[in-house]
């Protein structure tokens, strides 16, 4: 073989052992990372509010978007999901329309409810905390609550609630006949994608 040749084997093979070891990095700095998910069908986010002094129960459905988690390390756990906005059920077909309209959800403009964690932090076994920003018709405010975990087949659950001012998020307008303070419960269940 010519020199020319054998240096160019030689030059070929380094490359190829580079390659490969920025391969092999990538998927340890990934794994290091934790796995991702994606919310399962099983998920369910309800809320509670009061309207003319009477418990009105609701949902949505649609929550879409992925988990970062590293069981190992909380402080890696990153959370951002949205869930559709005219999704939103009460039970009677009348008020969910009227609730999708300009004065509360305004879901033509403002069609998805988004959360992104900023922070996560572990508490006793099960439980943690979690803060991020909730946005809701393009205003976005930091909520900050406990939750519950499981790993069930290797998937987690989670499981909390918070309560916000659906004036701070301009949804219902001056009504005097709705509260403020609304509850949200949340049972999220993840898969992996």
């Amino acid at each position: 073989m010519s020199a020319i040749l054998i240096i160019t084997m030689k030059i070929g093979n380094q490359l190829r052992m580079r390659q490969l070891f920025v391969a092999c990095m990538f998927f340890v700095l990934l794994g290091a990372q934790g796995q991702t998910f994606v919310p399962d069908a099983n998920t369910k986010v309800n809320f509670k509010i009061k309207n003319l002094g009477m418990n009105v129960d609701g949902s949505f459905t649609g929550l879409k978007g992925m988990l970062e988690f590293n069981i190992d390390d909380f402080s890696a756990t990153k959370f951002k999901v949205t869930i559709d906005a005219k999704s939103i059920n009460t039970g009677i077909g009348m008020r969910d329309d009227h609730l999708r309209k300009k004065e509360y959800f305004d879901v033509v403009q403002f069609p998805v409810i988004q959360f992104s964690s900023t922070k996560v932090v572990k508490g006793n076994a099960g439980e943690g905390i979690i803060t991020g920003k909730l946005t809701i018709k393009n205003v976005t405010k930091e909520i900050s609550f406990p939750f519950t975990y499981i790993i069930n087949n290797g998937s987690p659950r989670f499981k909390g609630e918070f309560k916000i001012n659906r004036r701070d998020y301009q949804v219902g307008g001056n009504s005097m006949s709705l509260a403020d303070e609304l509850t949200v419960i949340l049972d999220v269940s993840f898969k992996k994608p």
